[in-house]
């Protein structure tokens, strides 16, 4: 079966018809992934959306994270994006993570969370430093919650410290972007290739 990502786009605004530096990182992967026979079929602006504080899957009436999780895990490969905030990931994608640490307690009967078998890699954009920093959050939250992270997951630009250009300015994607995004590209779909193909088998009879 061909295989297919899905994108968050974890910047703190909501949708407004202003370019988004996340979404422009978002197109440069969804590019090469499709270079890969990978669709890149959605990507979703959480902040259009009601995900309310919480650890489970389903924090009440109005929740609108149920339907955003039920989306993500139809797909093999998560793109995860987001931008740097303080020097970190900023507070929208750590919501996420923290609706995402539901998983733990939602194993089937081989211990596996719902997340088995399915790869995740990092879109981060930023005006200062911070990359590394929230993809090392990005993946450690990631792994925990049954995430697949492949080498070299994390796609980023950041621009000069205390700058004002941002990723969505630049006339055209740097070449180093341009190389990192499709080793990335690469590496996820080979990956989830491989697991849709023997996926992992659990710990319980």
């Amino acid at each position: 079966m061909p295989l297919t990502a899905i994108a968050l786009n974890c910047s703190l605004k909501k949708s407004s018809g202003e370019a988004s530096s996340t979404d422009a990182m978002i197109a440069v992967l969804k590019e090469h992934l499709a270079e890969q026979d990978v669709e890149l079929a959605e990507t979703i602006r959480i902040a259009d959306y009601n995900v309310p504080p919480g650890v489970t899957s389903d924090e009440g009436e109005g929740d609108d994270w149920p339907g955003i999780r039920a989306k993500i895990l139809s797909h093999d490969i998560l793109v995860f994006g987001g931008p740097i905030w303080m020097g970190q990931i900023g507070s929208v994608a750590k919501r996420v993570l923290e609706r995402m640490d539901a998983f733990t307690s939602e194993t089937d009967v081989q211990g596996r969370m719902p997340s088995f078998g399915k790869v995740a890699i990092a879109a981060i954009v930023g005006n200062e430093d911070g990359a590394h920093w929230s993809s090392a959050q990005l993946f450690q939250s990631l792994n925990d919650t049954g995430w697949t992270i492949p080498a070299g997951a994390a796609c980023y630009w950041v621009g000069e410290a205390m700058g004002s250009t941002d990723f969505k300015e630049l006339a055209e994607t740097p070449d180093a972007v341009t190389e990192t995004a499709q080793m990335c590209a690469i590496n996820a779909a080979h990956l989830a290739k491989l697991l849709a193909g023997d996926t992992y088998p659990g710990t319980k009879s």
